[in-house]
């Protein structure tokens, strides 16, 4: 990958993982995932946050494009993009081909 590319994927993944990079986030991903759609209402159950805090951080996630949200009657049900999780999942592995990369090029040099 050219360091133009390179960049370009960093640009790109830097507000996915901002947004992961949060403790509460990161769990209200993983909810939804095991969970399927669910409302603000039961996202916020089993926490010690509030709704209002559970908003926030779902807006935050939505922007990021890692969920998005469907009114159903009163209430907004939240659900995984799972296209942003698998394009998380594409960078990371990219990530740690490029340093077994430079770890085999290392041992080589180091085995010279």
């Amino acid at each position: 990958m050219s360091r133009r590319n390179a960049l370009s994927a960093n640009q790109a993944a830097a507000p996915l993982f901002a947004a992961l990079g949060d403790e509460t986030r990161l769990a209200l991903v993983s909810r939804l995932g095991d969970g399927g759609p669910l409302s603000t209402a039961r996202l916020t159950d089993e926490t010690r946050v509030t709704r209002q805090a559970v908003t926030k951080h779902l807006e935050v996630l939505a922007r990021a494009g890692l969920v998005h949200a469907e009114r159903q009657g009163r209430e907004r049900l939240w659900q995984v993009n799972p296209q942003k999780v698998h394009e998380a999942r594409r960078y990371l592995e990219q990530l740690s081909k490029q340093w077994d990369d430079a770890l085999e090029r290392l041992a080589a040099f180091v085995e010279r």
